[in-house]
């Protein structure tokens, strides 16, 4: 069963979430492709232009190389060559759209995970709207004890999108919220429990085995471990978002990526190094203020977004 339903509006919102990215990338793209050239230092400039979008060397190099590898001579087919690579590195792992697959396991569990600043509790309420708008009974635990700040937040998202939350005092233990939001959701018959988390710092084994602690209380609780754990990453943060991945990846069973602050960051590329490396999807991308800015993450809007308005010759 699909939760969320894709709109006309998610390819604009994504497109201008983008933008910083695209027009950090635009000219030099047009400069390389309006050359009508692939001689002289043609695929070294591509390679930094990839770079410069935070795909990372690694990842970049591959992508020249796969296209070198189709000996073409002709400059527009070598920008499609270069869309279906990028297009095709993010479908291996990434879906049309995150679905949940039997609400017969009721509740369906998803633990939040993310440094603090990520965006993690702002993306909670964010899907709650999107469950909601789907006809989901939501409710929320605030197991981020560790700062009142985000119970605060937490408690303000419920208020203003009215969905049932379960909150302790700041300082309290976090899986003793965990466990009475279960028992909530098994009692009052929720579809979804979102389940947010402190801010885990990545150089902290003590948090992230509070991590584990609350997966355990979950399986102990509903006789399966979470059904999803979204891992929130700032796109801002371009590269340092491996560290946080490679961290949480080893806490937790990460299932997928949401990526944040997508409208205020110029290195968009981060989202082909973190599928490459860490087989992690990329579920949604946060494209602005709203409630409603949080869109199921579509690789062929995504690679269209990021290159578009570049001018080819149609004559070449």
């Amino acid at each position: 069963m699909k939760i969320f339903r894709r709109n006309k509006s998610d390819n604009s919102a994504t497109d201008k979430a983008l933008s910083l990215t695209r027009n950090s990338l635009l000219s030099r793209f047009n400069d390389l492709f309006g050359s009508n050239s692939i001689e002289g230092d043609f695929w070294d400039s591509l390679e930094e232009i990839l770079i410069s979008a935070d795909m990372g060397a690694k990842t970049s190099l591959e992508i020249i190389e796969n296209i070198q590898l189709k000996k073409l001579d002709n400059i527009q087919l070598i920008y499609g060559s270069l869309r279906e690579e990028l297009i095709s590195r993010l479908l291996i792992f990434n879906s049309d759209e995150s679905q949940i697959d039997d609400l017969s396991y009721k509740p369906w569990v998803i633990l939040i995970v993310g440094v603090n600043g990520s965006g993690k509790t702002t993306a909670l309420g964010r899907l709650a709207y999107k469950y909601q708008l789907e006809g989901k009974k939501v409710i929320a635990a605030a197991a981020d004890t560790f700062r009142a700040a985000a119970i605060d937040q937490l408690q303000d998202w419920a208020e203003k999108l009215d969905f049932d939350l379960v909150a302790h005092q700041h300082g309290s233990d976090p899986a003793a919220v965990v466990f009475d939001a279960l028992d909530a959701s098994i009692a009052r018959k929720h579809d979804i429990v979102l389940i947010d988390t402190a801010g885990r710092l990545q150089n902290s084994n003590n948090l992230m085995a509070e991590l584990t602690k609350l997966r355990n209380v979950v399986k102990r609780k509903i006789q399966r471990d979470p059904d999803e754990v979204f891992l929130v990453l700032d796109a801002s943060i371009g590269q340092n978002g491996f560290v946080q991945a490679s961290a949480f990846a080893e806490a937790v069973d990460v299932s997928g990526v949401i990526l944040t602050k997508l409208d205020g960051s110029s290195r968009g590329g981060i989202v082909f190094s973190i599928v490459k490396e860490f087989g992690l999807p990329v579920r949604f991308v946060g494209v602005g203020q709203s409630a409603e800015d949080l869109v199921p993450f579509n690789a062929e809007i995504f690679v269209d977004a990021l290159l578009g308005g570049i001018n080819i010759d149609a004559d070449v």
